[in-house]
């Protein structure tokens, strides 16, 4: 189960990566065809080669920089809005340099050294957006990733023919446990005291010094002549013990 979180993870962190592109891509094509900061004179294919090397090579310098400044829910300023222009200004002084060279190649401009505080300012508000959607993508993805609780341990634990099966119920038979799931059952060597402590995160209870049930597994609740007994979606019976009778009937279980 670690390992398919992981790869979940891996996978959120590349959909993040493919919305950015998709924007930087998109912003690409308006620049392109508004002819923004002077380039409606170019021929509209080199125009739009132009627009979207820039943009490209925007959002991944725009993207080192924000993960360094955004990375986990960090604040490096304390202010996020703040930590935008701090890390759009880190971005813009070599790229501005990297604008100034290639529009220089592609375009054929003519701006001199003397030009670059007006490039500069161009691409301070091309890369302040550029940076706030990177951080806006990065707070979303780490929003979620913090939303998607961890698996509980012993689902680890589950023999290969169990795996992804939902687990009903834990059953002491000696020094062994049998798993009763969806599934199917079957036997792991383990105590139930260690197994119900790395159950936690699935709605369960220990019912019997022998037992323990998930609340979801439960298909009826019997009771008489003292004693409770709660029947699974597998048709096991499962005695409840008046240890903890008590608990189960305030949960609503019995």
């Amino acid at each position: 189960m670690t390992g398919l979180l992981q790869r979940v993870l891996r996978h959120e962190e590349t959909r993040s990566w493919m919305r950015g592109m998709g924007v930087a891509v998109a912003a690409g094509l308006f620049l392109t065809f508004s002819g923004a900061f002077g380039t409606g004179t170019a021929p509209l294919p080199l125009r739009l080669a132009y627009w979207m090397l820039m943009m490209v090579v925007g959002y991944f310098i725009g993207s080192v920089i924000a993960n360094w400044f955004f990375r986990n829910g960090r604040r490096r300023t304390g202010n996020i809005w703040l930590d935008v222009v701090v890390a759009a200004l880190a971005m813009s002084l070599p790229f501005t340099l990297l604008v100034w060279a290639v529009t220089r190649g592609m375009l054929g401009s003519k701006l001199g050294v003397s030009g670059l505080p007006v490039l500069f300012g161009y691409v301070l508000i091309v890369a302040i957006a550029i940076t706030a959607i990177n951080m806006l993508i990065e707070t979303r993805r780490i929003a979620i990733t913090e939303a998607r609780p961890e698996p509980p341990k012993f689902l680890e634990r589950l023999p290969l023919k169990l795996r992804g099966a939902e687990v009903w119920a834990v059953e002491a038979e000696d020094h062994y446990l049998r798993l009763h799931t969806s599934k199917g059952q079957d036997l792991i060597l383990m105590r139930l005291a260690d197994a119900v402590s790395e159950l936690e995160g699935i709605e369960g209870a220990q019912v019997h010094r022998s037992w323990w049930v998930a609340r979801d597994a439960i298909a009826d609740a019997k009771r008489g002549d003292g004693r409770a007994v709660l029947t699974l979606k597998d048709r096991s019976e499962v005695p409840v013990s008046r240890t903890y009778a008590g608990m189960l009937r305030e949960k609503g279980w019995i």
